[in-house]
């Protein structure tokens, strides 16, 4: 994946400002296309993304064996039949 600099390297330029050093400039309808592009890019890596998860959740579903609980204790009824519940 690319750094946000690297989408920018390519249009810049240097410009000198009144009696200053040489600065780099990005111009506006650079600055835009670079993030128009970064964004094409996080979508596919999105993409590749969410396919690899895809994959890997159908690859251990498959793996896993799904067991049966059995309780090692009898569940016993809370009120046994014949008592009344109100005293």
């Amino acid at each position: 994946m690319k750094s946000p600099a690297e989408y920018l390297a390519p249009h810049v330029f240097e410009a000198r400002r009144p009696r200053r050093e040489l600065q780099p400039v990005v111009g506006y309808a650079d600055a835009l296309r670079a993030v128009e592009q970064a964004l094409a890019d996080a979508e596919k890596y999105k993409y590749l993304l969410m396919r690899a998860l895809r994959r890997h959740a159908d690859e251990v579903a498959a793996t896993t064996v799904p067991t049966v609980l059995q309780p090692e204790t009898p569940v016993l009824p809370m009120y046994p039949a014949g008592l009344p519940l109100v005293a």
